[in-house]
């Protein structure tokens, strides 16, 4: 059987806020960004658009992963 982690919930704004204040992602991070967005039925254009913006930034190098 898998581990199964305690992952907080917090709204995807909370997730996406705290990324980018930090300007890193984490494990965690990643695990309640997918929680979040796995658990929604559909994501507005509004939160596409956030999603967007973390991978475009990782990609720039302006948010680490660590």
């Amino acid at each position: 059987m898998g581990a199964k982690t305690n992952v907080p919930k917090l709204s995807l704004e909370q997730v996406i806020d705290r990324i980018f204040a930090l300007r890193q992602i984490t494990r965690l991070d990643q695990q309640i960004l997918m929680s979040t967005v796995l658990s929604k039925e559909s994501l507005s254009e509004r939160e596409h658009s956030q999603i967007d913006r973390i991978f475009e930034a990782v990609q720039r190098g302006a948010i680490r992963v660590v």
